[in-house]
């Protein structure tokens, strides 16, 4: 499973941040991995030097094998949080998919 980080130009503290991020995707798909050729994850802070609540967005696209991405989001207080947010959901909708695919 290849994780590539993407980052807009308000965001501080790139390569720690990047390795952060792909230690937490790694560990929320894990069970996946097999199945997951690639994830690609887009860090932005939406209100650059205005701050402001909840302006950090994480957006996470997997890419399973023979299937369509699956995407989400998640705006939190800090980055940080927003990565977790996002790598939560991004399981549960990995969970939904496979679920789905393998009752049929």
């Amino acid at each position: 499973m290849i994780i590539q980080i993407n980052t807009d130009n308000h965001i501080e503290g790139r390569e720690a941040l990047a390795e952060e991020a792909e230690a937490t995707v790694q560990s929320a798909l894990e069970h996946f991995a097999g199945q997951i050729t690639r994830v690609e994850v887009h860090l932005a802070d939406e209100n650059s030097h205005k701050g402001g609540q909840n302006d950090k967005r994480c957006a996470i696209e997997a890419r399973l094998e023979g299937r369509r991405p699956v995407a989400v989001t998640h705006h939190a207080g800090t980055i940080e949080d927003a990565i977790d947010g996002a790598a939560g959901k991004l399981k549960r909708a990995i969970e939904s998919t496979i679920g789905r695919l393998s009752n049929h």
